[in-house]
């Protein structure tokens, strides 16, 4: 996919003068030593330009140059081949128009050409600064850690939906379970050589990965009569790390783990060659770490053939017989390990074919995807795209802003805002389907989409976390941790891509309402799609939250499972995006899980799911959202009657498990709803591994900082009685240094006598400002006495009142006394500076 850049090219133009001046400037100096032409010409680039049309410089679009270790991975863009004709034609004829220079002795890419190539002399309009496609659409290339070896091919998969509907696998009991032997008495056929794990951790990346030549991995065939597969891995998504042939059509596979890590080895996709028609082959995947999988209960691998897609427009489907997933029999004595077996027979010799967990959809897909709807004129005028921030390896995470122009600034106002986001976990791919399906019907021109479009302002993040896409990790970033542990983090440069989209949610709830969060995730282990979210225990708002889940249950019955939902907020989930967008205000905030698998439910039961089946759920989401925010409260109020009577039940069916009795005619409300539910245990989520080990100083430092920035604050009054005082000890030193300030004023101008007049009223003045600024000051509780009132301990009134007033007769009693001192001694001051005076004159002291 992305083909090496020219090193070598022989320059057949003139000298470009601009490398003439700075070869003679430096030689003189003595600061250049090297040949001439050692520095890069505009020519030379040009020539390579000129032969290599898929790569545009992105030094305009705002790549941080510290990420970008080599300087010539910047010129490196991808130019993708799954985009129409017509936008490839668009776009070539922009990068001849904007790069291709006619004369090599120019060096701007600021003036304009028109179509014979020739310059005109004006300037191009200059680049929007947040706006990242437009019409030039380069896209930039995925950047790797520098440690993986990425093979230089162009993957591309077509997408088709399978006629017939895709049964489970049926168990027939009679499935062989292969002893697993390794390299021991296997023979190794395909082995990844450097691959950063536990104990490593990430340094830095380039476009293309590592450097120098890639290896050639898989074995060397001897032969057309030799049957061995050819396997690889080392591209986008992919995580095989080596293949053993334990005999002539069978292979043990183990699987990379995620980087920097010792574990999550679930998500496989991996290629293989020389294929044989009439031989049943069989995998067996040796090191998958779920004790628990849908491959117990009749899910298949996918497989994709490209003889198949090239001649009969086929593409992924399910496949596989003789499936088993089991306990591995080799212990290693630290974690155990366990097994999917199963056999194929390919449909061509000689083919190339591709196995996957599940539908792939890589980084790539999705810019070539976000490139076409830049270039749409329509959809370009209410889908705003913007980068949220850089990922870890310096790729982009984009943001998406979706919504029709406003008419006034009150109706831009008035909208509530939705937040959508997928591939968090970059393994379930499941969850970027669904966005597929959600954009797809909210950019259309649907009456239904347009309205959408009216009342509310969507941000979308199609993909959290395109680091993990990339390398092909199942649960983590290259941080090496579950970035859905990590929401409350203060690690922006180690969490960028979750930092950034909680602190994009924050200043979102404060502009306007966010009616909804959900992020798309994918389950391993349970069927059909749901949702999980968090309890309110809020009476006023009690079960509002599982109406959005029902009302999506009732729109796609044949999907989507109420009763597989969950709404209990575990301690340990604590860090997961939907608690955390919960606790800072938004009720509606959603996990939404959809199978590896497929449909127990209605008409679609025991088949697979497929991409159609996944991106229909994304319009139903929409649907669903125009039913939540009807005016006509009808459909709302049905739900939380039909929610009352689903928990009723439920109620009654625990109490029945424990054998006890319950009258819930009057207080059946009153449980907490989280003792009745289960835990979502069950789910995919792994516990949280803390921080990396070269991250904790930086954690620590950053919490020391926080609390001494909190310890500098002052600490907030706990109790009327403490402000009072504080107030008349402030009220007291600031008059004390008015007298002062008066007294060393008086001294220097020498009119003390007529000073002593406007006192008092200065002081009567100062003390009905402060007896005011106590009337007008309104008392405030703190937590803990609003706890208490709600508690039924709320204050006296009358008790209040006698407070107050004693408050008040005591600060004015002591601020009389202090200004009768004052006044006292400044008379006693004065006396003594006009006795002085009148010793100067030549006079007698009255005091004498």
């Amino acid at each position: 996919m992305f083909p090496a850049l020219e090193t070598e090219v022989k320059q057949e133009t003139l000298p470009d003068p601009y490398e003439d001046f700075m070869y003679h400037h430096l030689q003189y100096y003595g600061y250049f030593k090297g040949h001439r032409g050692s520095l890069p010409t505009s020519a030379t680039h040009q020539h390579v330009w000129k032969n290599n049309p898929r790569y545009l410089l992105s030094g305009s679009f705002g790549e941080r140059q510290g990420m970008i270790p080599d300087p010539l991975q910047k010129e490196k863009l991808l130019w993708p081949t799954c985009i129409s004709s017509p936008v490839h034609r668009q776009i070539e004829a922009v990068s001849r128009d904007s790069l291709m220079l006619s004369s090599p002795l120019l060096k701007s890419r600021q003036l304009l050409h028109d179509e014979f190539g020739e310059v005109n002399p004006c300037l191009r309009e200059p680049r929007d600064l947040f706006t990242f496609f437009s019409s030039s659409g380069p896209l930039q290339a995925p950047r790797w850690p520098i440690e993986c070896e990425v093979i230089k091919e162009n993957l591309h998969h077509i997408e088709w939906v399978p006629p017939q509907p895709e049964y489970f696998y049926q168990p027939t009991g009679n499935e062989k379970l292969p002893e697993i032997v390794g390299e021991e008495k296997g023979t190794v056929v395909f082995q990844l050589d450097s691959v950063p794990t536990e104990g490593s951790y990430f340094t830095s990346s380039r476009v293309g990965g590592k450097r120098g030549i890639i290896k050639e991995l898989a074995v060397t065939l001897q032969g057309p009569e030799d049957k061995t597969l050819l396997f690889e891995s080392r591209f986008e998504s992919g995580n095989l790390q080596k293949a053993v042939r334990v005999d002539t059509y069978e292979y043990e596979l183990t699987l990379r783990t995620d980087l920097y890590t010792n574990k999550h080895t679930q998500w496989f996709y991996f290629r293989v060659q020389n294929t044989r028609k009439d031989a049943t082959y069989r995998f067996t995947i040796v090191n998958l770490l779920k004790p628990k999988s849908l491959y117990t209960i009749g899910m298949k691998p996918l497989m994709y053939s490209q003889l198949d897609a090239k001649t009969h427009n086929i593409g992924w489907r399910r496949e596989g017989n003789e499936i088993r997933y089991y306990k591995n029999n080799r212990d290693d004595g630290q974690q155990a390990f366990y097994c999917l077996t199963w056999t194929i027979q390919f449909p061509h010799d000689q083919d190339t074919c591709f196995f996957a967990h599940f539908y792939p959809y890589t980084y790539t897909d999705l810019q070539c995807y976000l490139l076409s709807v830049a270039n749409n004129p329509v959809q370009s005028q209410f889908c705003k795209l913007r980068t949220l921030c850089r990922s870890l390896a310096g790729n982009t995470v984009y943001l998406l802003t979706i919504t029709n122009p406003s008419r006034t600034p009150q109706e831009a106002a008035a909208k509530k805002a939705v937040v959508l986001s997928a591939r968090v976990h970059p393994g379930e791919s499941n969850g970027s389907w669904v966005m597929k399906g959600f954009l797809d019907f909210i950019l259309s021109n649907s009456p239904d989409a347009q309205l959408l479009r009216d009342i509310f302002v969507f941000k979308v993040v199609p993909m959290l976390n395109p680091d993990g896409v990339i390398v092909g990790n199942y649960r983590c970033s290259l941080a090496g941790r579950d970035l859905n542990r990590h929401y409350k983090t203060i690690l922006k440069e180690s969490f960028p891509c979750i930092w950034y989209t909680r602190n994009m949610i924050k200043r979102l709830l404060e502009e306007r309402e966010v009616l909804l969060y959900c992020d798309f995730h994918g389950h391993s282990r349970k069927n059909n799609i749901f949702l999980y979210g968090c309890n309110n225990n809020d009476r006023k708002y009690w079960l509002h939250e599982r109406v959005f889940p029902l009302m999506l249950s009732k729109n796609a019955p044949d999907k989507f499972s109420f009763h597989s939902c969950n709404f209990k907020v575990q301690k340990c989930k604590e860090g997961t995006g939907r608690v955390v967008m919960w606790r800072m205000g938004i009720l509606n905030s959603y996990t939404m899980e959809s199978t590896f698998g497929g449909s127990t439910l209605g008409n679609k039961r025991d088949t697979h799911f497929t991409t159609e089946d996944l991106k229909s759920l994304g319009y139903h989401v929409c649907d669903t959202l125009l039913d939540f925010c009807d005016p006509d409260r009808t459909k709302f109020m049905q739900c939380l009657t039909e929610l009352k009577e689903l928990l009723q039940q439920e109620i009654h069916k625990k109490f029945n498990e424990l054998g006890q009795d319950m009258d819930l005619e009057g207080s059946w409300s009153d449980i907490c709803l989280s003792d009745i539910e289960s835990s979502t245990s069950g789910s995919d989520s792994s516990l949280s591994d803390g921080l990396p080990v070269h991250l904790l100083n930086v954690a620590d430092e950053l919490n020391q900082k926080k609390k001494m920035y909190k310890k500098k604050k002052k600490k907030p009054l706990q109790t009327r009685k403490q402000r009072n005082e504080q107030y008349q000890k402030n009220n007291l030193m600031q008059e004390l240094k008015l007298t002062e300030d008066a007294l060393s004023f008086q001294e220097k101008a020498g009119f003390a006598s007529s000073t002593l007049h406007k006192q008092p009223t200065f002081f009567r003045n100062s003390e009905n400002a402060s007896s005011s600024a106590m009337r007008n000051e309104k008392p405030r509780l703190n937590e803990s006495q609003l706890h208490g009132r709600d508690k039924g301990t709320s204050l006296d009134p009358s008790k209040m009142t006698s407070i107050l007033t004693k408050n008040k007769e005591r600060m004015q009693k002591r601020t009389k006394w202090r200004w009768r001192e004052t006044v006292e001694s400044r008379r006693s001051l004065s006396q003594h500076q006009h006795g002085m005076q009148i010793l100067r004159a030549g006079g007698d002291h009255p005091g004498r």
